[in-house]
């Protein structure tokens, strides 16, 4: 029975790879380096845009302006804080046994929702590249710590990448 028990589990890992709890020094790692900036929701979206002015050519609210004319408004500020207390959202449930389920739907929904506006995967890449940067920029920095952002991004990329082909992990 415990050599069953085994092999199915085994199974389950073989068949989704991408689909393991981070360990736990990965997860500190991701999650005090990112409480060092989750405050920064402006900050960071500017640094997305200014990085790759593709992406900010996506939001309608945002394109063909200029990123110094749009990011002291009310509707820069708002979308900033979605994308940081998305992040936070997920960040919170790395580590959790119980909420990998819950990790799996919302980055499912985020996948639908940017594959429905036509996002493509090379601007998820660019946006990684940017926060990254942002991120390494503003907080204290090994290859450890980017081992862990790289997992924790995998992890997300996963089910967001296959989201985003019309085929949700579940």
């Amino acid at each position: 029975m415990k050599f069953l028990i085994l092999a199915l589990c085994v199974a389950a890992v073989a068949a989704d790879p991408h689909w393991l709890m981070l360990p736990a020094n990965e997860v500190a790692a991701v999650k005090d380096t990112w409480n060092h900036i989750k405050h920064d929701e402006v900050a960071i979206l500017e640094a997305v845009f200014k990085a790759y002015p593709d992406i900010q050519a996506r939001f309608p609210k945002f394109a063909g302006k200029s990123l110094d004319s749009i990011k002291g408004s009310a509707d820069f500020a708002v979308h900033a804080s979605r994308i940081v207390s998305f992040f936070s959202e997920y960040i919170s449930f790395l580590g959790v046994e119980n909420t990998q389920p819950a990790i799996k739907t919302i980055l499912n929904e985020l996948g639908q929702s940017h594959r429905n506006r036509g996002v493509t995967k090379a601007q998820f890449e660019e946006f990684h590249q940017a926060l990254m940067s942002y991120l390494k920029s503003h907080n204290m920095w090994n290859a450890d710590v980017n081992h862990a952002w790289d997992d924790a991004f995998d992890k997300m990329y996963f089910v967001i990448f296959s989201a985003l082909e019309g085929n949700p992990v579940h």
